[in-house]
């Protein structure tokens, strides 16, 4: 098992946001978790990365990640998993990036500040460019955020998550800001990402048909609890808790056809 979280979070002065929940992923796998805004997504994101703190939040619990608590870990020991074996990528991602600073420099810090070796040799920032489906070009590391499309700068956030090859990738609406090519084309993307590297995601959205052609397996979320867990396929054609129905029954109808369904599960 890859991760076991069983965690309760919230905020100072609010009820709890997260309420005994559970989620656990396997090696490799892709890991949708699907709640309308407020039910808690954003935070189960802050929670597994040890971030919540920092957002005036606290979170108790566990969250096992390749056999180790990281409940327990120092700040100082969990910096040296953040960014190394669990990286992040969050929606907005022109606001993200450093408007000051070159695509560039942003990957080289983005290397240095999770790199542990004795010397510091540095990425291919080229081939990691060619990675995430962006120009080979010495000239486009030379750019400001400005200057780039906001579905080039999110295949930027991308590669800076992915510079030091984690184990686990958590995508938090990283399409939200996207138009639907857009959107289309950075599933494909983290698709083949999780091929070629072998790299677990957990991709939180509010968009359960695009969840359905992107994951594995889908996590239903209401009120900080799992309140259902399975197959895409077994989600639309037997789901089984209430709030799952109205989920599904919230799809326009000319966009949930299942046979639909099963071509663009296929295809990713």
């Amino acid at each position: 098992m890859l991760l076991e979280a069983r965690i309760s979070a919230g905020y100072k002065g609010q009820p709890e946001v997260l309420r005994n929940f559970e989620l656990d992923m396997e090696p490799g796998e892709i890991v949708g978790l699907v709640g309308e805004s407020g039910s808690g997504k954003s935070t189960v994101a802050l929670a597994l990365m040890r971030l919540l703190e920092f957002r005036g939040g606290a979170a108790r619990g566990d969250v096992r990640f390749q056999n180790r608590n990281l409940m327990t870990l120092s700040e100082r020991e969990m910096r040296a998993v953040r960014g190394r074996e669990i990286a992040m990528v969050l929606q907005s991602p022109l606001s993200a990036l450093n408007p000051a600073m070159r695509i560039g420099a942003q990957l080289r810090e983005s290397w240095r500040a999770h790199y542990a070796g004795s010397t510091d040799a540095g990425p291919d920032l080229l081939q990691l460019l060619e990675t995430v489906n962006l120009p080979r070009d010495p000239a486009f590391l030379d750019r400001y955020p400005r200057q780039i499309s906001v579905g080039q700068a999110q295949r930027v956030l991308i590669a800076m998550a992915i510079i030091h090859r984690p184990a686990l990738l958590i995508a938090d609406e990283p399409t939200s800001a996207l138009d639907a090519v857009t959107q289309a084309e950075i599933l494909k993307l983290l698709a083949g990402l999780n091929r070629q590297l072998g790299m677990s995601i957990l991709y939180i959205s509010h968009d359960l048909l695009s969840v359905a052609s992107f994951c594995q397996r889908i996590a239903i979320l209401q009120h900080g609890n799992i309140v259902e867990s399975g197959a895409p396929e077994q989600l639309f054609t037997q789901p089984r808790h209430p709030y799952t129905k109205k989920l599904i029954a919230a799809i326009p109808r000319v966009a949930f056809q299942t046979d639909t369904l099963s071509q663009r599960l296929c295809a990713s």
